[in-house]
């Protein structure tokens, strides 16, 4: 196994001056981007793309990524690979690792992508997992930061399930300094053991009673759908525990005058947002999807360095 590889299976995988550097790379992409300036760092690279799960963002993110760069992404759905007919983790990480340069893998349970780095020889990207989301924290911090400038000390409202992007806003208080207030339903927090670990890492957080609390002063207030990709079915169950936990123009009006609302979409406006917040002008979730692009290209130049 090969220990020089780097993965980015959570965002504390980077330590916060690599993370800062790979956001300060992506703003740079961006500007070239804009201005039609070639950038093909990665020419002669292939990424092998794995979709357990049905993706918009994260595929035309990854792969218009990868052609921006100079390299080449290959779209791999486990309905139409040996995977999803049950070929063992560790043997596709063996064969596929040997023929790219690098894998972005989207899946249910977290322990796969880590059976799966810990065998591949390339640097393996977590992009989506039941666990994390720390290819979407990385777009949004960098979005924050574009608006605001350092989110550093700043307050960031999590409103919502206790699900991948709370963990990774929780692993987000550790790399970047802001401090997080979280208000789930109960039943729906995030697991004891992760906010512990995260603590004892030094992650500013606060478990609050209700969305009204968290919201207050803070600088930025995020959510997403209260059944995420999986959960369809409980979706009445849900419907009912997160009754009161809409972001909506009454809660905005609690944190600062000058907040910015964040989705990592898709949206269901009506249920965890209105459409009044998220079409709003304290809304930068446009961006925020766009940066996705800009924050992996950076990460994918970095791991590959």
């Amino acid at each position: 196994m090969n220990h020089n590889v780097r993965h980015f299976l959570k965002l504390t995988d980077v330590a916060p001056d690599e993370a800062l550097g790979i956001i300060t790379r992506a703003m740079d992409l961006k500007a070239k981007q804009k201005t039609g300036e070639a950038h093909h760092t990665l020419a002669g690279k292939a990424l092998a793309m794995i979709f357990d799960k049905a993706s918009t963002r994260t595929r035309v993110s990854f792969e218009v990524g990868m052609f921006q760069l100079g390299g080449h992404a290959l779209f791999l759905h486990s309905d139409t690979t040996q995977l999803g007919r049950g070929e063992p983790v560790e043997d596709a990480a063996r064969v596929i690792s040997s023929m790219v340069d690098m894998v972005m893998i989207r899946t249910f349970e977290h322990g796969m992508v880590e059976r799966f780095a810990q065998f591949s020889t390339v640097p393996v990207i977590n992009a989506l997992t039941d666990t994390y989301h720390p290819c979407q924290v990385l777009a949004d911090v960098m979005t924050f930061m574009e608006q605001r400038g350092s989110i550093s000390g700043k307050t960031v409202a999590w409103v919502g399930d206790g699900n991948n992007m709370a963990y990774s806003w929780i692993n987000a208080s550790i790399t970047f300094g802001c401090n997080v207030n979280i208000a789930c339903p109960k039943g729906y927090e995030p697991d004891a053991r992760i906010l512990e670990e995260a603590i004892a890492q030094g992650a500013q957080v606060t478990l609050c009673d209700t969305p009204q609390q968290a919201a207050q002063g803070a600088d930025l207030v995020t959510t997403d759908v209260w059944a995420s990709m999986g959960q369809e079915e409980e979706q009445k169950l849900r419907e009912k525990a997160f009754k009161g936990y809409q972001v909506d123009a009454a809660l905005m009006a609690l944190a600062n005058s000058d907040a910015l609302f964040m989705h990592c979409l898709p949206a269901h406006r009506g249920e965890e947002v209105s459409a009044e917040v998220i079409d709003g002008h304290q809304s930068i979730v446009w961006d925020e999807a766009e940066n996705r692009l800009h924050a992996q290209k950076a990460l994918m130049e970095f791991l590959l360095k």
